[in-house]
């Protein structure tokens, strides 16, 4: 169980979570309705035969949503519809308004949809109260936000913004590429992404490169900006960092799995256990150098 991706948002360290089980319980996923397209609500980070709604360990809380969603691909409807309209044109002479196309699709829609699959969908999020941090598992803002609604319908109020930074991200990663000392424990890693700062510019991903290299050297006296870079932390973590503030490709190293691998547990349950402490904690210690080298907003009371 360890988090593949980080999309980040602050909120306030005062914030009060006496009363997450309570909102995590009432706020839990029940099944797609027959004529309904999605649903959404929490899991059991456990798994969906846990009644277990969240798990703490000292400040970090993790919780899971789950989803889900109906399949019913646009172009079945569309052929369906097409099929629909052509009928009625050959019938009445006369091709279909708009407000019939619309009426008549709405009328497939809801006929299929009680025969239509069901994929099943899951979201990680880690609550760090010492932080005052949400980390959601996934690269996408949009998936993120939806998460964080998630928990503030739980919660009946939480005010967890998306994160900010004081400096450019771009400017500081562009910085450590050319040379720039980096914060204590950080180091480049093997990617990055270039960018010219015009509009429509010209964008260079480089993977598995020396980063100070002449070839990136120049890219950089050309003007061009680093907006994605590869970094490790010491021999624990490896991540690539983007100017958007999402940390992507998070991954656990030798040095931190270490550990992991030199405790002994007995069933499923105390492996995630582990796993989940190890990972919170990687990730605090990874945040607090991001939070002083990109000077990261604190959330507001």
């Amino acid at each position: 169980m360890f988090f593949r991706n980080l999309t980040l948002f602050r909120f306030p360290t005062t914030t009060k979570f006496d009363d997450l089980d309570n909102g995590l319980t009432e706020c839990q996923l029940r099944p797609v309705g027959p004529l309904e397209l999605s649903s959404r609500g929490f899991i059991s980070p456990f798994g969906r035969d846990s009644d277990e709604m969240s798990h703490k360990r000292s400040d970090a809380t993790w919780l899971a949503v789950g989803g889900e969603d109906k399949i019913l691909p646009g172009s079945v409807v569309n052929d369906m519809l097409n099929k629909k309209l052509s009928e009625i044109e050959a019938k009445e002479g006369r091709k279909p308004g708009g407000k019939t196309r619309k009426r008549i699709k709405d009328e497939l829609i809801t006929d299929l949809l009680p025969r239509a699959f069901v994929k099943p969908s899951r979201t990680d999020a880690l609550i760090d109260t010492g932080l005052g941090v949400v980390a959601v598992d996934t690269s996408s803002r949009k998936s993120g936000e939806n998460v964080v609604s998630e928990i503030r319908r739980a919660l009946g109020s939480f005010p967890a913004l998306p994160l900010n930074a004081e400096v450019a991200p771009r400017s500081v990663l562009t910085g450590w590429v050319a040379g720039e000392p980096l914060p204590e424990g950080l180091s480049l890693g093997d990617e990055c992404e270039l960018r010219d700062p015009i509009d429509q510019g010209a964008v260079v991903k480089v993977q598995r490169m020396e980063l100070q290299s002449d070839e990136i050297t120049k890219h950089l006296e050309s003007g061009k900006q680093v907006t994605r870079l590869a970094l490790n932390l010491d021999d624990h973590v490896s991540f690539v960092l983007g100017e958007d503030l999402v940390v992507r490709k998070f991954k656990l190293l030798d040095g931190a799995v270490d550990e992991l691998e030199s405790t002994e547990r007995d069933d499923l349950r105390a492996e995630l256990d582990a796993r989940f402490v190890l990972m919170a904690g990687e990730f605090r210690r990874l945040f607090t150098v991001l939070e002083g080298a990109l000077k990261l907003s604190k959330a507001e009371a």
